[in-house]
């Protein structure tokens, strides 16, 4: 696995769509015959629906919602996000999970307890556009097109315009 080197900010400047480029060619070598690909609502689901289309690939992408094992749901309560939708049988299948922004792991952790409450894959790996500096669990990609670092006063979130296009905002927090 390669990815792109890291980019440390001053002033961020992700090109989105470059990236999801990035992220095309990363999926392409990961992806076997029989590869399912689920997308994290909502950044992940927009790429998984994407990548679907760009690689040719029969039937639907799934959407995995982290809403119902969050470990901060007391807090944020249930979101009106898209709900779990998995379009195929969850036993024995080889998942690649895709994400826009790997951050503090905790969003993969809540959804891969979602996932297997609807059975038990074969294999689960995890593909994102941008992994950033502040882990809090031992989660890593296995593919990421870019690595950056973010104080933790910034949040980094993937916007879709209305033309369909990706970009990338950040904003203090």
């Amino acid at each position: 696995m390669t990815t792109p080197p890291s980019v440390s900010t001053g002033h961020l400047v992700l090109d989105a769509q470059a990236l999801y480029g990035e992220l095309l060619q990363g999926v392409r070598g990961l992806r076997g015959p029989d590869t399912r690909l689920v997308g994290i609502a909502s950044g992940g689901a927009w790429l998984a629906q994407h990548l679907q289309q760009d690689l040719a690939l029969d039937g639907a992408a799934g959407v995995l919602s982290s809403a119902m094992h969050r470990d901060d749901f007391a807090q944020r309560g249930l979101s009106a996000r898209a709900q779990t939708s998995l379009p195929f049988d969850v036993n024995g299948a080889d998942i690649l999970i895709l994400d826009d922004v790997l951050y503090t792991g905790r969003t993969v952790r809540a959804v891969l307890n979602e996932l297997y409450d609807y059975g038990r894959p074969a294999r689960v790996r995890l593909a994102v556009l941008v992994e950033r500096s502040g882990r809090e669990l031992p989660i890593q990609a296995d593919f990421a097109a870019a690595r950056v670092v973010l104080p933790s006063t910034q949040s980094l979130t993937l916007a879709r315009t209305d033309s369909g296009s990706f970009q990338f905002q950040v904003k203090e927090v």
